[in-house]
């Protein structure tokens, strides 16, 4: 499956906006990203380029049956519930996380297919 596809599929309806109906996306080496290809993996790069949020993917691929809570990543990032919420919501607009909510609790959860492909962009 193409690219574009899998991180289209595995997007939240903030992201589909900006991953939009573009063809597949080649792989870097196969041949010069177009102008559209480019903002549109640079909106989803975007995303992870931040060190809080890299530090959330890690913690959340290394967490228990993987995935964690909200509370359970404040304390390791030194940051407010608020601060960590808003960056978690970065990362499931951008379709690289999906969020289950149980009571008032809100768990996260990494989106395998949607890392793969970014994966599979940059080889």
């Amino acid at each position: 499956m193409c690219v574009a596809k899998t991180l289209q599929r595995h997007s939240s309806p903030t992201a589909s906006k900006e991953v939009g109906e573009a063809s597949c996306w080649p792989t870097l080496s196969e041949a010069p990203l177009g102008r559209a290809e480019a903002e549109t993996l640079a909106s989803v790069l975007r995303a992870i380029a931040d060190p809080a949020r890299l530090q959330l993917i890690s913690l959340i691929q290394a967490a228990r049956d993987g995935e964690a809570c909200v509370c359970e990543l404040t304390a390791p990032l030194g940051l407010s519930q608020p601060t960590v919420s808003h960056h978690l919501k970065v990362l499931r607009d951008a379709g690289l996380v999906t969020r289950c909510r149980r009571g008032s609790w809100a768990y996260y959860r990494l989106v395998p297919e949607r890392l793969a492909a970014l994966a599979q962009l940059l080889a």
